[in-house]
């Protein structure tokens, strides 16, 4: 890949404080924070577009419901003044955000995207990126999951859920690449 357009944009999915709390259970990538805020910093340094999305849970029971503390950003990676920030309660990022008509008129037509969680969240934005045209990149070291339990009950352990989203994304849906490397394409 050569060098990022002008044109990129990074998207943070989520990136909130309730994922620091026990009720998700075992987390994947102690790091991606560390990445996210790698990513936001540089790209900011480049003076490119760093867009936010908060998760707005229904259940009043999750910390990412609008009336816990979780649901703030984290403030490492908050927006900074000037940086759009749009509100879903669905899984994508796109839907019922006016996050694509807010990046087409700006001409964006690539996004890396980092975030929480990598099967959730960070998937279904991938995937409609790309349904929509966007050149779709994955910072999948920026992005964590944490365990399930599947439809028979057994444990699904964070970081193979983690490596098979971002498995099913690659070549596909998006490119997936580590911090660095995006790092080196600013």
């Amino acid at each position: 890949m050569s060098m990022l357009p002008r044109t990129t944009a990074l998207l943070l999915v989520d990136v909130q404080k309730a994922w620091d709390d026990p009720f998700w259970g075992e987390r994947c990538n102690p790091d991606a924070e560390a990445n996210q805020l790698a990513l936001a910093e540089a790209f900011r340094r480049q003076g490119l577009e760093v867009v936010h999305v908060r998760h707005d849970s229904r259940d009043p029971d999750s910390p990412l419901h609008p009336d816990e503390p979780g649901h703030a950003f984290k403030e490492a990676t908050a927006p900074l003044p000037g940086e759009a920030q749009f509100r879903k309660s669905a899984h994508c990022a796109f839907v019922g955000t006016g996050l694509e008509a807010h990046l087409r008129a700006r001409g964006v037509d690539r996004l890396v995207i980092a975030g929480f969680t990598t099967c959730h969240c960070v998937s279904t934005t991938a995937r409609l990126s790309c349904d929509l045209g966007f050149k779709t990149v994955v910072a999948g070291d920026a992005c964590a999951a944490f365990a399930l339990e599947g439809p028979d009950g057994a444990a699904i352990p964070a970081q193979v859920l983690h490596d098979l989203a971002l498995a099913e994304l690659h070549g596909e849906f998006a490119m997936v690449l580590p911090t660095e490397a995006l790092l080196q394409l600013l």
